[in-house]
């Protein structure tokens, strides 16, 4: 799979826990490398107040989305998440997407012919198709 992503430049799309791979590192369990391929750490979310549980689940909105992977898709539309990790990428132009659970988070990442989303699109109807149609379709 490195090759084909990363020497010949086939489209990527990592999500949820594949977005967190991508990573140089994770936090969950202690310290465990990641892929690398995106500048970051997976760490913990922290929500500002105890209103907003981990994990989070359910339907949540994506903020400022971004990018060809959310062609079609506007501020507002919602996908399904599950999770209480999230990518905190050190550079911030690979920031597609994000979303707000008791203090923003980067949800979407795109960098070159990869990207990654915290969410599940195949789990989130009409919103998460075109998300999949859009990678499908895509030519980094």
């Amino acid at each position: 799979m490195e090759t084909a992503v990363r020497q010949r430049g086939v489209p990527f799309l990592g999500i949820c826990v594949g977005l967190q791979l991508m990573a140089d590192q994770g936090r969950e369990f202690g310290l465990t490398p990641g892929l690398g391929w995106i500048s970051g750490e997976v760490r913990r979310l922290e929500p500002a107040n105890s209103a907003f549980k981990l994990p989070h689940m359910g339907w949540n909105s994506i903020e400022r989305p971004k990018g060809p992977l959310f062609s079609g898709l506007a501020t507002g539309d919602h996908m399904y998440f599950t999770h209480a990790y999230a990518i905190f990428p050190r550079v911030a132009g690979v920031a597609a997407g994000w979303t707000d659970h008791g203090g923003l988070f980067v949800s979407a990442v795109t960098s070159g012919n990869l990207s990654g989303v915290q969410f599940h699109p195949e789990k989130s109807q009409d919103a998460g198709a075109r998300l999949l149609r859009n990678f499908l379709e895509w030519r980094p």
